[in-house]
């Protein structure tokens, strides 16, 4: 679909929808879920038969930084290993999803805050296969990634969000793809084995982090570094932090939230994940 008309017949085709498909938050924690059958995939692979085939999906991964906004705009997106130490089971997967070029450009058309490049190296890194691939196993859904432009703050990133509202109305899946506390410095990696073992602070704003989310704080949410010590150590640094604020961001007046895979991880991480809608 090189040709503008054939472009316009696309998005008409994408149409709008009746029912706003929902957003999610997700925690994805260690690389290994991608391959694991355990409580989190399960659950993943559970919530796509709960909610709506999507006729694509967006996905704003922690492990896609750049400087300015970029979308993926390759007919099949390559997976990114972008890890190490971990069995060769992990590096063999390949998650074969199509991309989209014509929402790639579509996406791009809609934020107009800023110029959103269309990029054809990326594809899809661990922050977004690991979970897709439980949730769309069979992947024939199209998948796209949205950069985190690490130039901005906070402030920014939530307002960006609010323009993508329209991918809802045609059937886009948004994704946020982080961790909402995660230090991966101070782990207790002895522990990751120990359900619910979770560092004082760790526990503390994650139950802070959920009650501001469901009394649509937001603001406290955006200005987290106000928030105080057990925040600065929930998030050192902001990368898995950023994608929660593009779930938050596309929250409506209607919108309902719950929370899932609400759990600690070796103290010092939590997989809480959200679903708006």
């Amino acid at each position: 679909m090189t040709t503008l008309s054939a472009f316009n017949k696309f998005t008409d085709n994408l149409g709008e929808q009746e029912q706003l498909m929902p957003v999610l938050f997700m925690g994805h924690g260690s690389p290994m879920n991608g391959i694991l059958d355990n409580e989190f995939s399960q659950k993943w692979a559970q919530l796509a038969k709960d909610i709506p085939t999507p006729k694509a999906v967006l996905v704003i991964s922690a492990h896609w930084l750049s400087k300015g906004t970029r979308i993926t705009a390759m007919d099949f997106p390559k997976t990114i290993h972008d890890f190490g130490g971990f069995p060769q089971e992990l590096f063999d997967v390949q998650y074969k999803a199509p991309g989209s070029p014509e929402i790639a450009k579509e996406t791009a058309s809609i934020i107009k805050s800023t110029a959103v490049e269309m990029d054809h190296d990326w594809g899809l890194d661990h922050g977004a296969w690991t979970v897709i691939r439980h949730m769309y196993p069979e992947a024939n859904i199209p998948v796209l990634q949205l950069s985190i432009d690490y130039t901005k703050g906070p402030q920014y990133h939530y307002d960006l969000s609010k323009e993508l509202a329209a991918l809802r109305k045609k059937g886009v899946l948004i994704i946020g793809s982080g961790n909402m506390v995660h230090n991966l410095r101070m782990v207790a990696w002895d522990k990751l084995n120990e359900s619910e073992y979770g560092f004082d602070w760790a526990v503390q704003m994650n139950t802070t982090f959920k009650n501001l989310i469901r009394n649509g704080q937001h603001d406290k949410l955006i200005k987290y570094e106000q928030l105080g010590r057990e925040a600065m150590l929930a998030i050192p640094t902001p990368e898995h932090y950023w994608p929660l604020l593009y779930t938050l961001g596309l929250k409506g007046s209607k919108d309902d939230v719950s929370f899932f895979n609400d759990k600690v991880v070796g103290g010092s991480l939590t997989m809480t994940s959200v679903m708006i809608g």
